[in-house]
């Protein structure tokens, strides 16, 4: 099983602290660091000191950062042209030496895009599934060759489908609550199924979903990597869950859902083993904090031993 850092920087933090933030996780044992794509902070609270641009920033940790795999969780095909993002995320593949993996969604949030002036379909899987097609089609093609596409949200013609990725085949993460559509597309191009903040029950609904859109184009349910994403509150005892439930704005009651992950390393590892037996084979820790470095401390020294 593996774990995973997965972080908000647009709440408030600077690239900075998400450095300290990937040193950490990689000093401490974390298979990866991840972080939203978001321009715009969604809570409460000063703006300050502004958004970080999410593959800029995976752009310095690859340079930065030795061993640590690196992703968005995810990148919205709302904020960049698909020919664009592949050429992006293949140079940070190349500048991290192979760590990247690449997730993308069809975008939400939309108040942030009227701030920055960013176009927000209300229909928004057909250009996610032609930025799928057209990403993944332009690292595909072989060097030397070229790549055209004509879609109705987007065309390319004789592009050349470079740079390429180190790795042969970029890792490629999906998520979404979705009944058809979501399950479908990571189906189809997928390596990872990502649920997130959503109660065990719906979680385990949502694997079978998508290792039925599998069988149903011939893929291998097996070939899906399936991973569930959650908020994580870790202490020692109460006092200390407690200051970090305040640090991110919410109290320990409030964090005690039964969805959350929230408690001592025993408790934490005890809903992992659940998340486990229901077939995730990859947690990512959202922590919300990211000024709070021990806390990716504690998690590594005190909850990973426990679960690997």
């Amino acid at each position: 099983m593996e774990f995973t850092i997965f972080t908000e920087p647009q709440e408030g933090f600077s690239y900075d602290d998400q450095l300290a933030f990937a040193l950490a996780a990689e000093r401490t044992g974390f298979d990866a660091f991840f972080r939203s794509d978001h321009y715009m902070r969604m809570a409460p609270g000063s703006a300050m000191p502004g958004p970080t641009d999410a593959w800029t920033t995976l752009a310095g940790l690859a340079r930065e950062t030795s061993t640590i795999r690196l992703g968005t969780l995810v990148s919205s095909a709302t904020h960049r042209h698909p020919a664009i993002l592949a050429i992006q995320a293949a140079q940070v593949d190349v500048m991290s030496g192979g760590r990247v993996e690449f997730g993308l969604g069809t975008g939400w949030f939309e108040k942030e895009h009227v701030a920055l002036g960013i176009p927000f379909p209300s229909r928004r899987f057909g250009p996610f599934e032609e930025q799928l097609e057209i990403i993944t089609g332009l690292w595909q093609t072989p060097v030397g060759e070229t790549f055209s596409f004509t879609g109705e949200h987007y065309t390319l013609v004789d592009a050349p489908g470079l740079p390429k990725p180190v790795q042969e085949r970029m890792p490629v993460v999906i998520g979404g609550g979705g009944a058809k559509r979501t399950p479908a597309l990571a189906a189809r191009f997928a390596t990872e199924f990502n649920i997130g903040f959503v109660a065990e029950d719906v979680i385990a609904g949502k694997f079978a979903g998508v290792r039925a859109a599998c069988e149903r184009i011939g893929r291998d349910p097996a070939t899906l990597k399936l991973s569930v994403a959650l908020p994580t509150l870790a202490g020692t005892d109460e006092r200390e869950l407690e200051r970090r439930a305040a640090n991110t704005g919410t109290t320990l009651a409030n964090a005690r859902d039964g969805v959350k992950l929230v408690g001592t390393p025993q408790e934490i590892a005890e809903k992992v083993e659940r998340l486990r037996a229901l077939g995730a084979e990859r947690v990512h820790f959202q922590l919300l904090d990211l000024r709070d470095v021990e806390h990716v401390e504690f998690i590594g020294a005190e909850v990973l031993p426990l679960l690997r």
